[in-house]
């Protein structure tokens, strides 16, 4: 009898179909396993957040580094190759059990432990919001390039020295041009050059500057906002690289540059207060409308930027200077932020009302949930208590004339 013969026999199919459910039934009994495993080692200490920018719930894994990540950054150690890390789906996909032993012996809190050993404190380790090129940037010199296993790598942001060419918005243009740069930590500078040869261009106080990634606006998710005053008013410059690690290296050898300043200069600050002090992401930017100082005025379409407890108003996102800016004081000083508008003002759309000691902003907002979302960014500012960096900005603004001949801390302009 052929091979055919036998196995089309009845008996031989029932018992070849058994084997195979019995195989299958196991591997899911081992699959149904390994999950239950990863949820349990989802609840230690540490695993219930991503390892790297501590998202809650991380639904993704790196099965040979050991260590629970969110999706986001599960997609960044994906991009990193197979060499570096691997990573897995905690549902979708199968887990060996060598796998979910690997997990078990390291875990996200030991990981942290030998990947995180030397982060200096100028590093701007992230969170959930953080923008996309420095949660890249970071998990790369934890796993790629071992930073903080190895310090001497770290030489190029805080050394207190660094030079290169970055490319520079034309202030008058929307053209972009090569610029020298360089920082140096021992002068408290960061100096442009046009030409490579030549004075620079500008000079600018490293302790005065903040510097913020800004890729929604400029187009380019390796770019830089830099502001700073100059002559009682804001000005930015806008600057990136086509190499998302060397962008990053400037914005942490600023960081770590006026980090190392500020501990000279405040000598019994806490390193935490410190911190604090050292960059500033805007928490709310978009358009508005506002109307002039007058009632007559008609609503204008303004950018509108907030930093810090200085909300300044743009004609675009993208100028050097803004038109206005209004210095948000705390609300015992008369500052306060309200729905609508007074009693026979103009009234456009979804308004509010911003309430300062010397003038009535009208402002109106593109959608209720905007409007919601400017008046809460607002009010946190007025509820903090001002800081001495708090007060000298207000009195470094420049005080503008009003038509009454009267001093007043903000542009009249519209």
């Amino acid at each position: 009898m052929d091979l055919f013969s036998v196995l089309s026999q009845p008996s031989w199919y029932q018992v070849i179909l058994a084997y195979t459910n019995i195989a299958v039934c196991q591997c899911f009994k081992m699959a149904d396993l390994n999950e239950k495993l990863l949820a349990e080692l989802l609840k230690k200490p540490g695993n219930n957040v991503c390892a790297d920018c501590g998202a809650k719930n991380p639904e993704w894994a790196s099965y040979n580094i050991g260590i629970f990540v969110c999706t986001r950054c599960a997609g960044i150690h994906r991009s990193m190759g197979a060499h570096i890390s691997k990573v897995k789906h905690l549902k979708l996909d199968r887990w060996e059990d060598s796998q979910v032993n690997r997990i078990r012996e390291v875990g996200n809190v030991t990981a942290r432990l030998r990947y995180e050993e030397r982060v200096p404190p100028c590093y701007r380790k992230p969170s959930p919001d953080t923008p996309q090129v420095l949660v890249e940037q970071w998990i790369r010199a934890k796993y790629e390039r071992e930073e903080f296993c190895h310090p001497e790598r770290q030489n190029h942001y805080v050394s207190g020295f660094m030079e290169g060419f970055l490319m520079k918005r034309g202030k008058e243009d929307s053209r972009y041009h090569p610029r020298k740069f360089v920082l140096c930590e021992a002068e408290d500078t960061l100096k442009y050059h046009v030409k490579e040869n030549k004075e620079p261009k500008a000079v600018l106080r490293i302790s005065e500057l903040n510097v913020a990634f800004a890729p929604p606006k400029i187009g380019n998710q390796n770019s830089l906002q830099i502001s700073f005053m100059k002559d009682g008013t804001t000005r930015h410059i806008y600057v990136y690289h086509e190499d998302s690690e060397v962008i990053t290296n400037w914005y942490l050898a600023i960081r770590c540059a006026k980090l190392h300043r500020l501990q000279v200069a405040y000598p019994g600050a806490t390193e935490a207060e410190l911190l604090s002090q050292l960059t500033r992401d805007f928490p709310r930017e978009g358009f508005l409308w506002k109307t002039g100082p007058r009632h007559t005025d008609a609503y204008k379409k303004r950018w509108f930027t907030l930093d810090g407890r200085k909300l300044m108003y743009h004609d675009d996102p993208m100028d050097a200077h803004p038109k206005g800016e209004i210095f948000l004081g705390h609300s015992s000083d008369g500052f306060a932020v309200r729905p609508g508008v007074p009693l026979g003002a103009r009234d456009q759309g979804f308004s509010f009302t911003l309430e300062t000691p010397e003038r009535t902003y009208l402002l109106s907002a593109q959608s209720e949930d905007d409007r919601t979302q400017w008046m809460n960014v607002i009010q946190k500012v007025i509820e903090k208590p001002l800081t001495p960096q708090d007060t000298n900005v207000a009195a470094r603004l420049i005080r503008k004339r009003t038509a009454s001949g009267t001093m007043n801390i903000f542009s009249s302009t519209r």
